[in-house]
């Protein structure tokens, strides 16, 4: 059965691969975009998160929400006004969508949210599972209010599903583009102790997470969206550095560094989250990529 499906941060690098898979599958796809817009394969409707506005029509016959908005962690300093945007801009298109949908009486049954690791926070060694719980934090603060957002309109009617999502590998864009950047002029090295543990997946399995949970009713809670193997940030370093073919410097870069570069923000790269993938495994879903090396052969070929 073929579903019709409302996407909403349907212009980051997920959302737009997502879009075309969907729609290859035969899935009808609409998206909630801020600016007025043309989007291949996909219906566009327009909402203001921040004003509380959407257009009510944009959840006629829609059976199916993949909800991926929020605002880029990274692009700006965390000053107070800008965490609590990150928060703001989470938590109430959430609001907003599950209000709309009792307004609309609209026949919305599967709710499938992007989350974060950052839920878990830091927490050096320890094997994260999806019960083992929230941390302490702005990451793990915000990523709690996100999700208790998303289950606000849990009910006997409605699947929610929610994938927290580790560092996505893909070209070009996103968090690698940044960490590769610094390796392939020759500067490259691990940041802080570089034992901590960092949990990646190749963007294509992080699409095909979403088409699962679409099509497979038996996903329901919360999932680890990691690859099975995470790493270190220093064997994230090295690889990334083998792959394109450059040194890494046997050094590494103080944690007062990057505090002086990043300010709050430098806790990013420093926590550590050694997350399991059994429940997805135990799911069904089979990953294309479960080895690092394979995943950034696949980025850079």
């Amino acid at each position: 059965m073929k579903n019709q499906i409302l996407i909403t941060g349907a212009t980051g690098m997920v959302g737009k691969k997502l879009i075309n898979a969907l729609h290859n599958n035969g899935h009808k796809v609409s998206v909630l975009t801020r600016k007025a817009t043309s989007i291949k394969n996909a219906t566009v409707y327009l909402w203001d998160v921040y004003k509380q506005q959407i257009d009510p029509n944009c959840l006629q016959g829609i059976d199916t929400i993949i909800h991926l908005a929020g605002e880029n962690i990274a692009d700006k300093k965390w000053t107070k006004e800008r965490k609590q945007q990150i928060i703001d801009s989470r938590v109430m298109s959430a609001q907003l969508l599950h209000k709309t949908i009792k307004e609309t009486q609209s026949p919305v049954k599967t709710f499938i949210s992007a989350s974060a690791i950052g839920y878990y926070g830091n927490r050096g060694d320890e094997i994260l599972t999806e019960e083992s719980g929230t941390s302490t934090g702005f990451l793990a603060r915000c990523c709690k209010l996100w999700e208790d957002a998303v289950d606000e309109g849990a009910s006997p009617d409605l699947r929610i599903v929610k994938f927290r999502i580790g560092f996505v590998l893909g070209k070009s864009e996103g968090g690698l583009a940044a960490l590769e950047r610094p390796i392939r002029y020759f500067v490259g090295a691990p940041l802080g102790s570089g034992k901590q543990w960092t949990p990646w997946v190749h963007v294509d399995d992080i699409v095909n997470m979403f088409i699962s949970a679409v099509e497979n009713p038996s996903y329901q809670g919360a999932y680890n969206a990691c690859a099975p193997f995470p790493v270190t940030n220093e064997a994230l370093t090295k690889a990334i550095a083998k792959t394109i073919n450059r040194p890494v410097w046997p050094i590494h870069v103080p944690e007062k560094v990057l505090d002086m570069i990043l300010g709050k923000m430098s806790i990013l790269p420093l926590i550590s989250t050694n997350t399991s993938a059994q429940k997805l495994l135990d799911a069904g879903f089979k990953f294309k990529y479960t080895h690092l090396e394979d995943a950034l052969n696949d980025i850079y070929k």
